[in-house]
């Protein structure tokens, strides 16, 4: 996550997500072994600070098949990440970066990661924060792989215009 400093007088910063990498093991330190969300500070520059979080899986499921075709035949196929402020900052922070967090009362904490359009805007009509990131080409071609192995179309019914149902009209005696 990337906290944007910005030059207007009436916020002072934004927070968004700055890119999401796949975790092989090279970002779990050994007191983060669990899969809970733990955040890291990065460092601070001009333009603002950045943060890692780790903790996070991402599974594909057979149902969300046509939310992961809609992502991969956009124009840009993307990560979406849900995220909130929090204000529990000891709960998402590793201790070494405890003291930087605190200068806040709250913190972007992405929450989910997810590659279906379909899960995503469930996300965004419950009133969550989601915002996209695009996805590397090797990432779309993995997602693309999936589609192509799971995804089936639903077949078209074709609906016969009103005018060819008939009339319901009482019994002539």
């Amino acid at each position: 996550m990337r906290k944007q400093n910005l030059d207007n007088p009436w916020v002072s910063h934004r927070w968004v997500p700055q890119e999401v990498l796949p975790d092989f093991g090279q970002f779990h330190s050994q007191d983060n072994s669990s899969n809970a969300i733990s955040g890291q500070f990065l460092g601070r520059d001009k333009d603002g600070e950045s943060w890692l979080f780790t903790g996070f899986e991402l599974n594909l499921f057979l149902d969300e098949a046509e939310g992961y075709y809609l992502n991969v035949s956009a124009t840009t196929p993307c990560w979406f990440v849900m995220w909130r402020l929090e204000e529990d900052i000891a709960r998402y922070i590793d201790p070494q970066s405890l003291s930087v967090a605190q200068e806040e009362n709250t913190i972007a904490v992405p929450h989910r990661i997810c590659v279906s359009y379909n899960e995503a805007a469930r996300l965004l009509d419950g009133g969550e924060s989601v915002d996209t990131i695009a996805m590397s080409d090797e990432h779309a071609s993995w997602l693309q792989e999936y589609v192509n192995e799971h995804y089936r179309p639903e077949p078209k019914k074709r609906h016969k215009p009103a005018s060819f149902k008939g009339a319901e009209r009482p019994v002539e005696e």
